[in-house]
């Protein structure tokens, strides 16, 4: 698509230029106006009818969530209401028949092993006559510590009778089977006409619900449940709910990370919350409730008063922050006249988050359909364009040197039709060139747009030598073909691990191989690449072997050199005949290094140029000095073993030990060289160096003093 802005002459004598738009420009844009138009309009709708269903559940699956909060809730209190109300039926209850009665005492601790969340039951009477029966460790274990009983009590009885002024006050610490284990004096100061629970059982018996205030019995504050009694003597039953218990009951009624669930009452004050010893611990006057404004959470008390004034009991409310959150109000039934209410409120992102998710998923594929859509307008404008638009990507893939073949592009017109078959064996040539030349030469070429010439350029370079021990004695018997497809694939795995370390292979000699690094591309680490590159080729190399015995095939042991310094890189030859390479002393020494592997038993040598900028990162173990024909200076040669980082021990230890010999060679130390050298082989009596350097001993023998000649005969 393309706007055109063509010069023409105006019919008036201004002769001023107009803008005309080509046709297949105008359907375009017209089709994808029309298209984003009606696609976002319908998004929009999707996304407000979402919206909306989303609020929509969320009220629906909260208030079913309050509901069934409420309920669990009422059910626990009824629970122990019932259980109460089966206590207060008891002749023995109604007519305070409460000292030393087993009876009794049983069936109180039975109710309180039925009913987890109640920590004790008791009864006190108008005469001030009192029993308790307490589930000791259902209090903190400071209760237990205070008391200080033994480990296998289970419950603490207190009772309390009076006689006129007179009063007898004992406590009891029974077994799991009501086994009396200790016995100590009751509170003597202890009256429950005192008490809230007692208080209010008269004065409003409407209700069940006293609290939350401190027990007297653990100091810890909690919710009393009580109902007077209807017959016999004039008293109260009731049962001690502690507020941890409170606590994890509306723990289980919240949504969500960030969901909370807590009771309130008309005066709005907070009577339960699953922080509500944190909460009270803030107020000064402890015979208060916390209020609304406790629980820090911005619009709720809004939605509360939006709820009392007739609304519905789901509510929306924004916090501070600008997050929106759902809330749900429910009466808790057992409450009676107190009109204690649940809420439930939950952030609309975080617990319908996968519903949140889903719309934005349902956003996303309505653009993505959308966008779908456009290039069906492309295709409808653009269609004699098409193979165009394809000949044109494929020419900036061969400019990016994005090689791998594809099927030749077909027109019905001819001139298009020419073109593909260009463009096509344009490819096929690049290809097959890339072959003969390295790779980063001809992506140079191609996007330089340079042609090759004939020179070069002296810069530092790390050049690797290889060859196969025994090439010829190992295939000369056997098929050509099998030799050029077993040689190939040795050379393809050698290569494949050469330029996954940045290396250039340069060329195959033989059964040998040729690469550097360090051209034509620059690469500040390549003596470290050039030493990766020798690691990964030998443990490529003995997988390989391994693949060529099971196929009956003889294994290439492969001997490698490697060297680094200053040569000329370029290209070489003739005006139509030309080959990158690199050419100097730098080359020739890294072929010599890997031609002495054979007289030293080991599969890679390196310089000392080498050694000593990558001896940080890699293990090394000295060989010999040398002296190579038309190096004006020796040349201490040194064997790779592997990365410092790998090194077992065993690899640490032979380098260590062999070092130590190579040392005293070097300094020829002869008689202790001798010694120290005869110990290694004992050790190693394989190691290739270490027998070079035994038969070079050897062969001097006969120049030696009789005593050196005694020591080589012992070694």
């Amino acid at each position: 698509m393309r706007a055109t802005i063509v010069p023409t002459k105006d019919t008036n004598s201004a002769g001023r230029k107009r803008l005309r738009i080509g046709f297949r420009a105008s359907i375009i844009t017209v089709f994808i106006a029309v298209v984003l138009f009606v696609g976002l309009t319908l998004v929009y709708l999707s996304f407000e009818r979402v919206s909306a269903i989303t609020r929509t559940a969320a009220a629906g699956f909260i208030d079913k969530v309050a509901q069934l909060g409420a309920d669990r809730i009422d059910s626990q209190f009824r629970n122990v209401r019932d259980g109460l109300v089966i206590l207060s039926g008891l002749p023995s209850i109604q007519e305070a028949e409460i000292d030393d009665n087993t009876r009794l005492y049983g069936l109180m601790a039975s109710m309180l092993r039925n009913n987890r969340q109640l920590f004790n039951l008791y009864v006190g009477y108008e005469d001030g006559s009192f029993l308790e029966m307490d589930m000791i460790d259902r209090a903190k274990p400071g209760f237990r510590a205070s008391l200080n009983v033994p480990e296998d009590a289970m419950y603490r009885l207190v009772v309390i009778t009076r006689n006129g002024a007179r009063a007898a006050s004992n406590t009891l610490f029974l077994s799991e089977n009501l086994i009396q284990i200790a016995e100590a004096p009751g509170p003597a100061s202890y009256d429950p006409r005192q008490r809230p629970w007692y208080i209010e059982a008269f004065r409003d018996a409407k209700t069940l619900l006293t609290g939350p205030y401190l027990f007297f019995a653990t100091g810890q504050p909690g919710y009393t449940l009580r109902i007077p009694l209807r017959e016999g003597r004039r008293g109260v039953v009731a049962g001690d709910i502690l507020l941890d218990q409170s606590e994890a009951m509306l723990n289980q009624q919240r949504l969500g990370q960030s969901g909370v669930a807590f009771l309130f009452n008309d005066s709005d004050r907070i009577v339960a919350h699953p922080r509500m010893g944190e909460l009270m611990a803030q107020i000064q006057e402890r015979d208060e409730l916390p209020t609304l404004d406790a629980v820090r959470l911005a619009g709720l008390a809004s939605a509360i008063k939006a709820w009392r004034g007739g609304g519905p009991a789901e509510q929306f409310f924004t916090d501070r922050t600008g997050r929106t959150y759902v809330a749900a109000f429910h009466l808790i039934e057992t409450s009676g006249s107190a009109n204690i209410r649940l809420v439930v409120t939950a952030p609309l992102d975080e617990f319908f988050s996968q519903i949140i998710a889903e719309r934005r998923t349902l956003f996303a594929l309505a653009l993505a359909f959308v966008g779908a859509t456009l290039p069906f307008a492309f295709w409808l404008g653009s269609l004699m364009a098409k193979t165009l638009r394809k000949l044109a990507s494929e020419t900036d893939e061969i400019q990016r040197f994005q090689i791998s073949e594809r099927p030749r592009i077909r027109s019905a017109i001819a001139e298009i039709e020419e073109l593909g078959r260009s463009v096509f064996t344009m490819r096929t040539v690049v290809r097959n060139f890339s072959n003969f030349i390295p790779k980063q030469i001809v992506r140079q070429l191609i996007e330089s747009g340079a042609s090759l010439q004939l020179g070069g350029t002296r810069r530092e370079v790390t050049v690797l030598f290889t060859d196969v021990a025994d090439f010829t004695a190992k295939t000369e018997k056997a098929d050509p073909s099998q030799v050029m497809i077993y040689t190939s694939r040795y050379f393809a795995a050698l290569s494949e691990e050469i330029m996954k370390c940045h290396g250039t292979v340069d060329k195959f000699i033989g059964d040998a191989v040729m690469a550097f690094w360090n051209a034509p591309a620059d690469d500040p680490d390549h003596i470290l690449h050039a030493c990766e590159a020798v690691l990964a080729c030998l443990r490529r190399n003995d997988e390989l072997n391994r693949a060529f015995e099971r196929e009956g095939w003889p294994a290439y042991g492969t001997r490698f050199g490697l060297h680094t310094g200053d040569a000329v890189v370029g290209n070489v030859g003739s005006s139509d005949r030309m080959n990158y390479t690199a050419l100097g002393a730098t080359v020739n020494l890294a072929a010599r290094l890997e031609g002495l592997n054979k007289n030293y038993g080991t599969r890679v040598l390196v310089s000392a140029a080498v050694r000593q900028r990558t001896e940080h990162v890699f293990l090394f173990r000295s060989v010999d000095t040398i002296k190579p024909k038309g190096f004006a200076e020796a040349v201490t040669i040194s064997e790779l073993r592997c990365e410092r980082a790998a090194a077992t021990d065993e690899e640490l230890a032979l380098s260590r030990h062999w070092n130590q010999v190579f040392a005293s060679i070097e300094r020829d130390e002869r008689e202790v060289a001798l010694l120290k050298l005869s110990g290694f082989l004992i050790d190693y009596p394989d190691d290739g160096v270490a027998r070079y350097h035994a038969q070079q001993f050897r062969t001097a023998a006969d120049q030696k003093s009789p005593h050196e000649l005694r020591l080589w005969q012992e070694v």
